[in-house]
């Protein structure tokens, strides 16, 4: 498939998807919804890690709200059932990790495309805004769902209701992303990140994925049911017997990843 609103890289098993429309501040519309959803989807066979990013000063700004006319021709809900629930089902469904390299300003529904991701690093200099008030709106694209569960009810309802801009620093400390790094750092640490995670235990880093995210709606005994079936099959597989082998040898592993 041909990209026009994003660009799709694949080197040494990481997949760098950029955000494309910088002259729209990477703004979401129809056919990058769609080229998202398809990229992802393709990316998940072929990597070990999937990265989005943004070209420009901006990761994302959001809906385009110029995608579908005037306001009154917009049909959000079709929107986001048709459009964005797939797309960001691919991100949470993935079986390899995600991470949301930050590199500036990521606004409603951008905002909440970047905490779909497993990891999200963030440039010192970016914001995180849930604008969605500000235009007689509420958080979509899974904000009601992750922000709560990453900062608590207090802070995910006044982002929401204020709609006031979140600094990266600030979300480092709310614990709404990973990290926040200093400008100049930014892209090779990022790069350093996501090369770690594309050398590991892939089939662990599934089985991470799933065991947390389970143990939300999990009693502890259903938890620990849980931990032990991901443990016994990461237990047969050959990352596990390197893993300990290295350990012994006092040397890297060297995981094969699927």
């Amino acid at each position: 498939m041909q990209y026009d609103t994003i660009r799709l890289e694949l080197a040494d098993d990481v997949a760098v998807i950029t955000l494309n429309r910088p002259d729209k501040m990477n703004a979401l519309n129809t056919q990058m919804r769609a080229e998202l959803l398809h990229a992802i989807k393709d990316m998940e066979r072929q990597a070990r890690v999937i990265v989005l990013t943004g070209e420009g000063k901006s990761f994302c700004s959001g809906q385009d709200l110029a995608d579908s006319g005037t306001a009154a021709n917009i049909d959000l809900e079709r929107t986001l059932r048709d459009e964005y629930e797939p797309m960001l089902r691919a991100i949470f469904d993935c079986p390899v990790p995600t991470v949301a390299a930050v590199n500036g300003a990521a606004a409603g529904a951008g905002a909440n495309l970047a905490l779909a991701c497993d990891v999200v690093i963030a440039t010192e200099s970016a914001m995180f805004l849930q604008a969605f008030t500000r235009i007689g709106l509420v958080p979509d694209a899974g904000g009601t769902y992750w922000l709560p569960r990453q900062v608590g009810f207090a802070k995910a309802m006044g982002a929401a209701l204020f709609a006031e801009p979140i600094s990266a620093k600030t979300a480092e400390d709310w614990g709404m992303i990973w990290e926040a790094i200093s400008d100049a750092d930014f892209a090779a640490h990022w790069q350093a990140r996501v090369s770690k995670l594309a050398k590991g235990p892939t089939v662990a880093y599934g089985n991470v994925k799933r065991a947390i995210r389970d143990s939300f709606d999990n009693g502890l005994t259903a938890q620990l049911a849980l931990e032990a079936q991901l443990q016994g099959a990461c237990g047969k597989t050959r990352d596990f017997q390197e893993g300990v082998l290295a350990f012994l040898e006092k040397r890297p592993p060297h995981y094969e990843g699927r």
